[in-house]
């Protein structure tokens, strides 16, 4: 009950918050408000201790090699990243059509065009890396639009904003209350489904898998659904640019296991992780590292595989 209370009182406080900080934004460039929201990151690493610390733990781990400063310089990076992405996604609310296409840089969009001719769907596999929103968001001005799995916020009234901003290209959202049916039908229509692969999981769903030579619990849905489906699966990531602008990739689909492998939905969903794992090496400053992607994998805490690592790999970012 004091909880409830107590969300009664914060969500209006937040909303009205975010609502001052977009209307500021609203009359800056993308360019001056990254600048803006590098700053305001670069000040949440000294103020936010307690995410300061996991993200320094979590680079000492993914990358044994660097010294401490160099984690902690990676770290500082990433907290003005994300700063910026909350700042530019405010901002987005406020342009046009045609601000945000004069935004993009766009690679690999051959390769969404040959998914949708096979006629099975696809599905876009990526993580809490660059500039994931605004890649969803502006999928529809060179491709069809896509729905994307996301989980409800807490606060109502952000809930409501964030939804808007994320439908008002043309796109759709699947919550987790029957996705199932949801992404099925979206596939079966030659739609898109866009998936992010980078988040504990502790459900039955789960699988271990590696990610820096560490075991991990990851969804199993997207390899499951891939393989049901036959829908390719598309690795996707943002990265970037000078004035404020992006990056879009569309990479190599990503080959799913041999009819022989022994565990195809591990294999796969390892595949695609390590996707993820080579973008993320190129540009650790990009990644969340602030969240505990690191814990026993309640599903497999018998599995030999969740116990021991794999070889740790090269962490100097090559691919």
């Amino acid at each position: 009950m004091a909880s409830k209370r107590l969300d009664a009182a914060r969500f209006p406080v937040e909303a009205a918050l975010v609502r001052a900080v977009m209307a500021a934004m609203s009359m800056l460039s993308m360019s001056a408000v990254r600048k803006v929201g590098h700053g305001f990151g670069r000040l949440m690493f000294w103020v936010d201790g307690s995410h300061r610390r996991i993200a320094l733990e979590n680079l000492a781990r993914a990358f044994p090699s660097r010294s401490p400063a160099e984690c902690r310089a990676i770290a500082k990076r990433m907290f003005a990243h994300f700063g910026s992405l909350v700042f530019e996604l405010l901002r987005f609310n406020s342009l046009s059509p045609d601000e945000m296409r004069a935004l993009m840089e766009v690679e690999g969009v051959e390769r969404i065009h040959a998914a949708h001719a096979k006629g099975k769907g696809m599905f876009f596999v990526t993580g809490h890396f660059g500039y994931w929103e605004m890649q969803a968001i502006t999928h529809p001005f060179h491709s069809p639009t896509i729905a994307v799995m996301a989980r409800p916020l807490d606060n109502p009234k952000l809930h409501e904003w964030l939804e808007h901003l994320r439908t008002m290209t043309g796109n759709r959202v699947i919550y987790r209350q029957g996705a199932l049916r949801k992404v099925l039908r979206e596939v079966n229509a030659n739609n898109a489904v866009a998936i992010l692969i980078d988040q504990h999981i502790h459900t039955s769903e789960a699988v271990t898998v590696d990610y820096f030579g560490r075991p991990v619990s990851t969804t199993s849905a997207l390899a499951a659904l891939a393989l049901r489906t036959g829908a390719d699966v598309i690795p996707v990531f943002t990265l970037p640019l000078p004035g404020g602008r992006y990056r879009f990739i569309y990479d190599h689909p990503v080959e799913p296991p041999p009819a022989d492998s022994p565990d195809p939905v591990r294999e796969f969903t390892q595949r695609c992780t390590d996707v993820l794992e080579m973008y993320v090496r190129r540009n650790p400053e990009l990644w969340l590292w602030m969240h505990r992607r690191w814990r026993a994998p309640e599903s497999d805490a018998g599995r030999p595989e969740a116990q021991q690592p794999r070889a740790a790999t090269n962490d100097t970012g090559d691919a």
